[in-house]
């Protein structure tokens, strides 16, 4: 029995005429051979009334606060929901169908509400349905822990169920459906002639998504590497094929070679952060000092980024919306830091970067081209990041990407 892994997010299902063609194209699967197990997202999104923001809001009615336990309890309600009615999309089709939530399918993780970690799949329920003949829906997002407390996966949670499915059942595949066509080489957005590329790498597809891209969650994108099983980003909307995300070996088979004059594979970016600068030229204790700034920011959970060292200095960057937390605890260390807000991180991404010379004096013409100030930098065997100031951020994605030439 051969698997293939479907997930949909909210926006395709939306509605009655978009959840039909989500059932079209579960049926052309089946009608293909394979068995199709599809993964649901709840519908819509923010101010939609079964999307996961709108059922949260429900925490600020009346003063009321959830604990995470009960969050996640309310939140899992949202793929039960979509759950359900696309079952019943798919039966009026004449298919057998049966929706099964995230601890039915066998999702074990740990007690992390919010933000559980997937443990293990035990996919033998699914398998037993499958073979009854009956296409498989499974809540996304959700899992159970061995005590049998329900858990959700976080952000991009359901992306993450589909490929932790795909690993368990050793699918065929697993096709991610989103509203666009693929991964693009950078935001259309801002770049007008960005285009969907037709394959990248598992590590590309990491960086760009851990880079402010939002087509799949990189934790998905990890979890699938480790038994190889190939993704496709593919559009709810059309036929096209999308984006096949693969290992770098496969990704050289045939007519592509992502090594020919595709140095770089996308441009992506991060806006919305600022930059701190604490000096810390204090002679022997410096390195002492050093700690104390990164520990006790952790101990606050303020996540840092885009972090230099040196013995004259700390630079690294924190989202807008901790700057002024930030500040208070570097000066309870009895320094005032240098902030620069309004800074945007433009990424670079290809995997044929690795040992091509050339790479970064490319960069710096790009952007001295556009009068563009590069105020930090830093690299990877696979990216190249450059800090700019917010308003020089569009302009740089368009110079990177002429530049480039991403195809």
């Amino acid at each position: 029995m051969s698997f293939i892994v479907l997930k949909f997010g909210g926006t395709s299902l939306i509605d009655d005429e978009m959840r039909k063609r989500v059932a079209a194209k579960v049926l052309k699967v089946r009608e293909e051979g394979y068995s199709p197990v599809v993964v649901v997202s709840a519908i819509g999104r923010k101010g939609d009334p079964y999307a996961t923001d709108t059922l949260l809001s429900l925490a600020g009615i009346n003063g009321i606060e959830f604990l995470p336990r009960e969050s996640d309890l309310l939140m899992s309600c949202g793929e039960i929901i979509a759950g359900v009615v696309m079952t019943a999309t798919i039966q009026k089709n004449g298919c057998p169908a049966v929706f099964i939530t995230g601890a039915q399918a066998g999702i074990i993780t740990n007690s992390d509400y919010n933000n559980a970690r997937i443990l293990k799949v035990n996919p033998e329920y699914i398998i037993k349905l499958a073979q009854e003949g009956k296409v498989v829906i499974v809540a996304g997002f959700q899992g159970v822990t061995e005590e049998g407390e329900i858990t959700t996966l976080g952000r991009g949670g359901s992306d993450t169920t589909a490929a932790a499915l795909g690993v368990a059942l050793n699918a065929e595949r697993v096709d991610i459906y989103t509203d666009v066509d693929g991964i693009m080489t950078a935001d259309p957005r801002i770049v007008s002639d960005a285009r969907p590329l037709k394959v990248i790498t598992y590590n590309e597809i990491c960086q760009l998504a851990r880079e402010g891209a939002r087509v799949i969650h990189p934790r998905a994108v990890e979890i699938a590497m480790q038994k190889n099983i190939p993704l496709r980003i593919r559009c709810t909307f059309s036929d096209a094929p999308g984006t096949l995300v693969t290992s770098c070996g496969e990704a050289h088979k045939g007519a592509i070679d992502i090594t020919g004059d595709r140095t770089i594979t996308g441009i992506t970016h991060i806006h919305d952060i600022a930059r701190i600068r604490v000096n810390t030229d204090l002679g022997a204790d410096t390195p002492d000092f050093q700690n104390k700034i990164f520990a006790a920011l952790a101990h606050a959970l303020i996540s840092v980024d885009f972090i230099n060292v040196s013995p004259e200095a700390v630079l690294f960057t924190v989202n807008s919306a901790f700057v002024a937390k930030t500040v208070r605890i570097i000066e309870n260390l009895g320094v005032c830091p240098e902030v620069l807000p309004d800074c945007a991180k433009v990424a670079a991404v290809g995997a044929a970067m690795t040992g091509v010379p050339g790479v970064m004096a490319n960069i710096v013409e790009a952007l001295a081209r556009e009068n563009i100030q590069i105020l930090q930098s830093a690299d990877s065997y696979t990216t190249i990041w450059v800090l700019v100031k917010k308003e020089d951020m569009e302009k740089s994605i368009r110079a990177l990407h002429c530049q480039f030439g991403p195809a």
